[in-house]
C-alpha cells in the first residue's frame, strides 16, 4: 500500500470526527498546560504514524523531557535555538525540504524558543514562517504552546491565525478535554464546544455547569493587548498581584490592601457610594484580580455586571453551601471606556454631547444610531475580542447592557437598553461577526428615544451614563438541535401580588418558566408563566383546578442551532426532542388526556402539562429561592430583584445560575380601612378580585379615561394604533394631567405589540398616570397575565402605579358600564384632534362628586364608588 492511500489521521477516531476529518497541510496546535497533556496527543499520533508507515519526523530544542526517544518510529533532529532565529529557522526548513511532500511532523512545545530569543514576537514570526512551508508540502504537523504563556497579540494570536488547526486542552479532575479553536474549511455544529476524552472516542460537554467549571479551574490572564501592559491600569492590576502575593507569605498589608481596593472599585468596579460600601464589605483584592482577567477594554464593569457578581459573593460568604449550588459564573466584560472610544473613533461625540441638552437631546438620536450600527472598532478591541470567542467555542452567549447608572438604586432601566443572544454558529468570521453587531446593536440602544426619555424624566441626561456590556454564557444545555436551559424566571424578594391572606409577602415571589427566561421577562400575551409565592410555593393565584390546568404555559423560547437564532417551540415538540431533560419534575401527566387518548384510540398523544408541581413540592428549590433572596434583601437592607435558572442532573442535585440581582422600589401592601358595607349599587363604579399589584391605597379619583372595549375590539389593527398615540398625547397635554389622580381603564394587555390582544402603547406614553387597570374582554380565552417581573412591572413599581386586572365574566367583579358609557365626555376639551374618536376613549370626570378608590393588595381587593 502506497503512502498517499493510507487516510489520515490523529491516530483518535473521535478527535478525528471533531476536526471532520485530517486533511493534508494541515498545522495542528494544542494549547496546554503542562508537556503531560501534550503527550495524551503525541502518542496516538505516533503510533498511528508507525502502524501506517508513515514518515514522522520530530524536531528536539526545547528543555522538558523528549516527546519520542531513539526506539521510537521516526527521525528526530535535535536543532539548537540559542544559536539565534535565523540559524534556527534555516537549518528546520532545510530539513523539511530534504524530506520531500507530505509526512508527518513532530514539534517540541514552541513555547521554550520565546525564552531562547527573549521574544513572544520572535516566536510568532517562526510559526507564521514555518506553518505556510508545511502546508505547501502537504504535510501533517503538530505543535503545542503553554496557554497564558504569551503576548497574545505577539504570539498566540499569530500563531491561531496562521495554523489550520487550534485546541485547547484542559485536565479537570482526572479527565482530558479538548476545546477546538479554529478548524479550518470545516464545520460543524458540535464542532466548537467542549469535548470529553472517553478512551478514542470525545462526546461534547452537553452542560454549561460543567463546561464552566472546567473553564474556571483553569488559570487566566487578563485580556489585555502588549502596548497597554504599563498603563495606569495594569500598573494598579500589577501593585495588586504583588500584595496578593506577599499576603500568601505573612507580610502584613492591611492598610495598603484596603487603599488599593478602593481604588480599583472606584476604577473597574462602581463609584456609587452605596454599591462600593457593598463591594468592599463582601469582594477582596484576590476577588476584583479576578474579575479583572476577564475585563475587555478599560473601565467600569457597570451596574448590571456589579450585580451579578455582589450577589454571588454575598451568597457564597454568608453559607458555604452556596458554593455547590451555584453554577460558576462564566461572564465577561466589555469595559465602560471601550463605548466612549467607540464613539470618538466613528465621529458620534458630538452627537453624545448634545444629549446632555434638556432641550436638544433627541436631536440627531436617530443618524448616531446609524453610525454606531456601522461603526468599527480599534484593532486591539478586535483581538481582545476574538480571544473571548475563542474561549467559548461554538456555546452560545448573550451580550447584556450594563451601563454605569443601570441596575442601581433607584434606576432599573429595565427594557431601555438591548440585549441580544448570539447562538453562536457557524464560521469563526461570522461569529465574530455576529459578536460585533450585537455589540453595536447595544451601543445604539444607548441612545434611543425611549432610553433617552427615561433619563430625561428622572435627570439623569447629565449624569456620565457609559455603557459597559456583560457577555455570559448561556446556562442550560445542548438537546439535538436547540438549546435550552431547563427552567428559569425573576425572582422578587417582596411579593406585591399577595393574592390571599395566607401569602406572606416578605417571603418573596418568583415568576417560572421551561427554557429561556425570556418569556418571564416579558411574558407573550397569549402564553402563561407560573407565578410562585414562596411561602407557599403551591398554591396557585388561579381559582379552581379547571383554570390552573387551563392558564399553563405552552410556548418555550430556546435557541435553535440550525436556524442560528432564538425561536417559540410547542412544549410537546421540546419535550420529544430533549432527551435527557427530567420531565417530571416540571411536568405532570394529565389523566384526562390520557383517558381521552385511550377511548378514542389516539396514538402518540402528548399528555404532560407544565404545572412544576413535583419541583415546588418535592425538591428543595423554593425553599433555596426563598433564603437566596432573603439573604440578598438582608445585605442591601433593600427590597430586591434576580434573574436566575437551574439545572437538574437528577431528582435531587440541580445547579442555580444567578444571571442578575439589583436593588428595586417596591411598597409594602401596608394596612388600610375596609371600604364601606352598605355601599348602594347606583354608588358602585366598579369593583375587583384578583391583580392588585402595588401598595394599597385609599385614593380619590379626579379623572377616568376610558376606553369602551365593545368599540375598540371591532377597530382594525392601524387604527387601534391610532388609539394609543392619542392616549399618550392625552396623558402628556399639561391641563390635563397636572394635580391630577388620572385612571386608565381599556381592554385587553396594555403594552402588547399585538393590538389584536390589547392596546399597543408604551409605558412613557402613560406615565403621568396613578392607576392602570386591564379589562379581560378581549376575547374569552385570554387572561391577562399580571406584569409582574416584567419590564412593564418594573415601570410601574418605579413611578408607583397601581396595576388592576378586572375580570367582568366573574361574579365577584363588577363595572358600571352606564357611568363610563353616559357620563359627558370630555376628550375634545384637552385634545380636540381626537374629535372623531370620542365613541373610542372616552374622559369621564366626576366633578364635585367625591369618588373615592380602595385598593388592599394584601386581600387583594379593589372598590371604587362614589362617596356620601
Amino acid at each position: 500500500m502506497q503512502q498517499s492511500d493510507i487516510k489520515l489521521s490523529t491516530g483518535l477516531s473521535g478527535l478525528d470526527r471533531i476536526f471532520r476529518g485530517v486533511i493534508a497541510g494541515d498545522n495542528i496546535v494544542w494549547h496546554i498546560e503542562t508537556v503531560e497533556d501534550y503527550r495524551c496527543f503525541v502518542d496516538p499520533y505516533h503510533q498511528f504514524a508507525q502502524k501506517t508507515e508513515k514518515n514522522l519526523t520530530y524536531f528536539r530544542f526545547a528543555k522538558h523531557e523528549p516527546l519520542l526517544t531513539k526506539k521510537s518510529h521516526g527521525q528526530i533532529y535535535t536543532l539548537e535555538p540559542e544559536k539565534g532565529f535565523e540559524t534556527f529557522i534555516t537549518d528546520l526548513h532545510q530539513i523539511i525540504k530534504q524530506n520531500g511532500r507530505g509526512g508527518y511532523y513532530l514539534f517540541d512545545c514552541l513555547s521554550d524558543l520565546a525564552e531562547y530569543w527573549h521574544s513572544d514576537q520572535m516566536l510568532g514570526n517562526f510559526f507564521m514562517l514555518t506553518c505556510p512551508y508545511l502546508f505547501d508540502i502537504e504535510a501533517v504537523a503538530y505543535f503545542a504552546l503553554y496557554r497564558n504563556y504569551h503576548f497574545y497579540d505577539h504570539a498566540t494570536e499569530p500563531i491561531i491565525n496562521t495554523a489550520q488547526v487550534s485546541c485547547n486542552v484542559y485536565r479537570y479532575k482526572g479527565d482530558v478535554y479538548v476545546y477546538p479553536l479554529k478548524v479550518l474549511q470545516r464545520y460543524s455544529p458540535r464542532m466548537y464546544m467542549l469535548h470529553v476524552q472517553r478512551g478514542d472516542d470525545f462526546p461534547i460537554v452537553p452542560h454549561s455547569a460543567t463546561i464552566s467549571e472546567v473553564l474556571n479551574s483553569q488559570a487566566r490572564t487578563p485580556l489585555v493587548p502588549a502596548q497597554s501592559a504599563e498603563g495606569i491600569w495594569h500598573r494598579a492590576l500589577r501593585q495588586a498581584e504583588e500584595i496578593c502575593i506577599a499576603k500568601k507569605s505573612g507580610e502584613p498589608f492591611e492598610e495598603e490592601e484596603r487603599d488599593l481596593l478602593r481604588r480599583l472599585i472606584r476604577m473597574m468596579i462602581s463609584r456609587d457610594p452605596r454599591i462600593s460600601k457593598l463591594v468592599e464589605k463582601y469582594l477582596s483584592l484576590e476577588d476584583v484580580l479576578q474579575i479583572s482577567t476577564r475585563v475587555i477594554g478599560t473601565g467600569l464593569i457597570g451596574g448590571k455586571s456589579v450585580g451579578m457578581l455582589l450577589a454571588r459573593a454575598i451568597l457564597e460568604k454568608t453559607d458555604e453551601r452556596w458554593k455547590e449550588v451555584l453554577e460558576p459564573h462564566d461572564s465577561f466584560y466589555i469595559g465602560s471606556d471601550v463605548f466612549y472610544t467607540f464613539l470618538i473613533k466613528n465621529g458620534i461625540w458630538r452627537e453624545r454631547q448634545r444629549q446632555k441638552d434638556a432641550e436638544l437631546y433627541l436631536d440627531g438620536s436617530e443618524s448616531s444610531r446609524h453610525r454606531i450600527i456601522v461603526g468599527a472598532f480599534p484593532e486591539y478591541i478586535e483581538r481582545q475580542l476574538n480571544e473571548m470567542l475563542d474561549y467559548f467555542g461554538q456555546s452560545p452567549f448573550i451580550v447584556r447592557s450594563s451601563s454605569l447608572l443601570e441596575d442601581n438604586y433607584g434606576n432599573a432601566f429595565a427594557g431601555k437598553y438591548d440585549s441580544v443572544f448570539c447562538v453562536n454558529q457557524g464560521s469563526r468570521e461570522k461569529r465574530l461577526e455576529d459578536f460585533k453587531a450585537a455589540i453595536r446593536t447595544i451601543y445604539a440602544s444607548a441612545m434611543s428615544e425611549k432610553a433617552l426619555v427615561y433619563r430625561a424624566q428622572r435627570g439623569l441626561l447629565e449624569l456620565d451614563e457609559q455603557m459597559s456590556l456583560l457577555v455570559q454564557r448561556v446556562s442550560g444545555a445542548f438537546y439535538n438541535q436547540i438549546y435550552i436551559p431547563q427552567i428559569a424566571g425573576v425572582g422578587y424578594s417582596y411579593n406585591p401580588y399577595a393574592w390571599s391572606e395566607e401569602i406572606d409577602p416578605e417571603s418573596g415571589v418568583l415568576r417560572l418558566v421551561f427554557g429561556l427566561g425570556t418569556r418571564a421577562v416579558n411574558p407573550s400575551d397569549d402564553d402563561y408563566t407560573r407565578i410562585v409565592a414562596l411561602n407557599a410555593p403551591e398554591r396557585r393565584p388561579e381559582g379552581s383546578r379547571g383554570e390552573a390546568q387551563q392558564f399553563t404555559q405552552r410556548k418555550i423560547d430556546v435557541l435553535d442551532l440550525e436556524a442560528n437564532q432564538l425561536v417559540s417551540m410547542d412544549f410537546a415538540e421540546v419535550a420529544k426532542q430533549s432527551e435527557g431533560i427530567p420531565l417530571n419534575i416540571f411536568a405532570s401527566r394529565d389523566p384526562e388526556i390520557e383517558r381521552y387518548a385511550k377511548e378514542k384510540q389516539l396514538q402518540n398523544v402528548f399528555p404532560w402539562r407544565l404545572d412544576f408541581h413535583h419541583l415546588l413540592g418535592n425538591t428543595e428549590f423554593a425553599s433555596d429561592m426563598r433564603q437566596m433572596l432573603r439573604t440578598l434583601h438582608e445585605a442591601y437592607d433593600y427590597p430586591i430583584d434576580i434573574e436566575f435558572t437551574t439545572n437538574f442532573y437528577n431528582e435531587n442535585e440541580y445547579k442555580i445560575n444567578l444571571l442578575q440581582c439589583r436593588p428595586i422600589q417596591v411598597k409594602g401592601g401596608g394596612v388600610i380601612a375596609d371600604p364601606p358595607s352598605d355601599i348602594a349599587p347606583s354608588d358602585l363604579i366598579f369593583q375587583a378580585e384578583g391583580a392588585v399589584i402595588g401598595h394599597s391605597r385609599v385614593s380619590k379619583i379626579d379623572r377616568f379615561v376610558y376606553v369602551v372595549p365593545s368599540v375598540y375590539g371591532k377597530l382594525p389593527i392601524k387604527d387601534r394604533y391610532k388609539i394609543a398615540r392619542l392616549i399618550g398625547q392625552l396623558m402628556h397635554v399639561p391641563a390635563f394631567y397636572e394635580d391630577n389622580v388620572i385612571m386608565v381603564l381599556g381592554p385587553g394587555r396594555w403594552g402588547t405589540t399585538t393590538p389584536s390582544l390589547g392596546v399597543p402603547i408604551t409605558f412613557y406614553e402613560i406615565n403621568t398616570i396613578s392607576i392602570l387597570c386591564e379589562i379581560v374582554t378581549m376575547r374569552e380565552d385570554l387572561v391577562p397575565d399580571v406584569s409582574l417581573g416584567t419590564h412593564l412591572f418594573s415601570e410601574l413599581v418605579e413611578m408607583d402605579i397601581l396595576y388592576l386586572a378586572l375580570f367582568p365574566q366573574q361574579s365577584s367583579n363588577y363595572i358600571n358600564r352606564k357611568f363610563f358609557e353616559q357620563s359627558d365626555n370630555t376628550l375634545e376639551k384637552y385634545l380636540p384632534e381626537a374629535k372623531h374618536h370620542t365613541d373610542v376613549i372616552r374622559v369621564v370626570e366626576p366633578g364635585d362628586k367625591a369618588l373615592e378608590l380602595n385598593a388592599n393588595a394584601l386581600k387583594q381587593k379593589v372598590v371604587c364608588y362614589l362617596k356620601k
